[in-house]
């Protein structure tokens, strides 16, 4: 639907059905009303009177302090690295939490205005070419080009005609990327030929400096038992 919406129930009666329950957790809202007949909501988070936020994971229903770093909920880093120690609420509902963030799961009889009775389109379409082919259902032949979704801009400046804008498209097979893989392949199959081709000229070396050291060897060998002799005599 894309839409959202601040109620505010001011009797505890009706908002008591979200005690004791933790976020993530699906409620039904029957009991906050004949206009929410039917609805199934899933909680989400929410913040205590003073302004701080739950945190998934923390299961308890009052505040802990936590030292939160890159990757946490609840904490933005400001420096690389950083660190810093912060208060946060539970992931359990109580008494004490002003606002709760809730999703709707399942919608029931009636309409709530300004909720389900509206439809706020996506402003911008799927980018990347495969999630394109999937949303309408294309083959691998079908051109992904021209089912983009494009959406229009008015201009700031007034006597200017309204003009269309698409998303450039991600992971787009074309000719050109085909031939740079061909030409990528065909260095590596390049590189690797040059270097069989180099390991092959190392190792006759390598066979023809042995081959030499061991004549030198035997040659000096030969020399040394002839002059032995010649001695002996």
């Amino acid at each position: 639907m894309g839409t959202q919406k601040m109620i505010d129930i001011d009797d505890e009666k009706k908002y008591r059905i979200f005690y004791d329950k933790r976020m993530a957790q699906e409620v039904k809202a029957d009991g906050l009303g004949d206009e929410f007949k039917g609805y199934v909501f899933r909680i989400t988070g929410g913040n205590d009177k003073q302004g701080f936020p739950m945190k998934q994971g923390v299961l308890r229903p009052g505040r802990a302090s936590l030292l939160l770093s890159k990757g946490h909920s609840c904490y933005r880093i400001r420096r690389t690295g950083e660190r810093k120690r912060k208060t946060v609420r539970g992931c359990i509902v109580a008494s004490d939490i002003a606002a709760l963030s809730l999703v709707l799961v399942k919608q029931g009889e009636n309409d709530i205005p300004g909720l389900t009775d509206a439809s706020v389109p996506k402003r911008l379409g799927p980018k990347r070419a495969s999630k394109i082919r999937k949303l309408f259902s294309l083959s691998k032949e079908d051109d992904v080009r021209k089912y983009v979704i494009r959406r229009e801009v008015q201009p700031k400046k007034e006597g200017k005609k309204p003009y269309t804008k698409a998303p450039k498209i991600q992971r787009l097979v074309t000719p050109i990327t085909l031939q740079r893989r061909r030409a990528r392949f065909a260095l590596k199959k390049k590189a690797a030929e040059t270097a069989r081709e180099q390991a092959a000229d190392y190792a006759k070396l390598l066979a023809q400096r042995v081959k030499e050291r061991k004549e030198k060897r035997a040659e000096t060998r030969k020399r040394l038992s002839s002059l032995r002799k010649s001695s002996t005599a």
